[in-house]
C-alpha cells in the first residue's frame, strides 16, 4: 500500500471522531432511550466482531448515519448470502493489520507490518438480507422520569437557551446559540438529565461571546474541548449535590487524552478552563438544599 495512502485512512478517521466530538455525546454515552440504539459492538456478516479501530470507525459511521444494525458486509459477503447493496450507498473502510516475514540484504528474517482496507457495508445499506440482520428503531419511552423543579431554576438562571424536542440528541448548537435536551422523561434517571445538560451548558460557556475558548489550542480544539465539558460537567454535578458518574467520565477523558498525548500539561490546562466555566455558570446561584 502506498504511504499516502495509510496516512490518508489515518487522517480520515481522525477527521471522523472530530466531526463527532462537534456534533455532541458520543453514542457510547447516551444515558437516555430513543434513536440510534445501534452502537453495540460491530460485527462481521459471520457474527464475528470488529476489534481494535474498526469498531470506533464503525461506531462512527453508525452513528452519523443512524444506522441500526451492528452487521456489516463486503459488496460479495452480501451477495453471497442472497443481498444487494442498494445503489448509492456509500461504503465505510476498515483495515486489517498483519505482517509478512522476508530477508533483508544480509539475509537476516524480518517482520515487516502491513495494513490493508476493505470497504464495508451495513445491513441497513443491503436489500433482501435475512430478517436476523436487521434491527428496528429503539422508540423513545418515557420511564417517568421526573425534573428536580430547583436545579431547572439553576440551569434556567444560567441565561442558557435550553431547547427540548423528541429529537434523541443532547447537543450545543454554536450557530443558533441554544442547547437541547431530549426529554427527561426518556432519559434512565434524573441524575443522567443533568449531567448530560452540566456538559452542554459548559459547551455554551466557551461561545464567543462568553468565555471564547475558541482560540484554545486549535490543533486539538475539539478534543481539548471534550475534556473541558467533561471536567465542567462533574464539578457542576459536585456543586449542586449531583451525584457524577466518575468513573464513565474519567474512561471518557482518558479515551481524548490520546489526542492530547504530546503536552503533559493539557490536563491541568482543562481543569482550569472547566472551572471558568463553572463560575460563569453557577457564580452567585446557590446549590439546591
Amino acid at each position: 500500500m502506498p504511504k499516502h495512502a495509510k496516512s490518508d485512512l489515518y487522517q480520515d478517521i481522525t477527521n471522523k471522531i472530530i466531526t463527532s466530538m462537534e456534533e455532541g455525546t458520543p453514542p457510547w454515552r447516551k444515558p437516555w432511550t430513543g434513536g440510534n440504539q445501534g452502537v453495540g459492538f460491530p460485527l462481521r456478516s459471520t457474527s464475528e466482531a470488529y476489534r481494535g479501530i474498526n469498531i470506533l470507525m464503525l461506531w462512527l459511521t453508525a452513528s452519523d448515519e443512524e444506522f441500526l444494525s451492528q452487521h456489516w458486509f463486503t459488496y460479495k459477503q452480501a451477495q453471497l448470502v442472497g443481498g444487494q447493496v442498494r445503489k448509492g450507498q456509500k461504503s465505510t473502510r476498515v483495515v486489517y493489520y498483519n505482517t509478512l516475514e522476508r530477508e533483508d540484504d544480509q539475509g537476516e528474517e524480518v517482520v515487516i507490518p502491513y495494513l490493508k482496507t476493505f470497504s464495508v457495508f451495513n445491513a441497513d445499506q443491503i436489500d433482501d438480507l435475512d430478517e436476523k440482520f436487521y434491527r428496528h428503531p429503539d422508540p423513545a419511552r418515557d420511564l417517568g422520569t421526573k425534573a428536580d423543579p430547583q436545579l431547572d431554576v439553576v440551569f434556567e438562571s444560567t441565561g442558557a437557551n435550553i431547547i427540548t424536542s423528541e429529537d434523541p440528541k443532547a447537543y450545543y448548537c454554536p450557530s443558533e446559540d441554544h442547547i437541547h435536551m431530549p426529554p427527561i422523561c426518556t432519559f434512565h434517571d434524573a441524575t443522567g438529565y443533568y449531567a448530560t445538560l452540566a456538559h452542554e451548558a459548559v459547551h455554551w460557556t466557551g461561545s464567543k461571546q462568553r468565555l471564547d475558548r475558541a482560540h484554545e489550542r486549535k490543533k486539538t480544539q475539539y478534543a481539548f474541548e471534550e475534556l473541558v465539558a467533561e471536567i465542567g460537567a462533574c464539578m457542576v454535578c459536585a456543586r449542586l449535590g449531583i451525584a457524577p458518574n466518575f468513573p464513565q467520565s474519567a474512561a471518557y477523558i482518558e479515551g481524548w487524552l490520546e489526542c492530547l498525548k504530546e503536552d503533559k500539561k493539557a490536563i491541568f490546562k482543562a481543569a482550569s478552563l472547566a472551572q471558568q466555566a463553572v463560575d460563569y455558570l453557577l457564580d452567585n446561584k446557590e446549590a439546591p438544599q
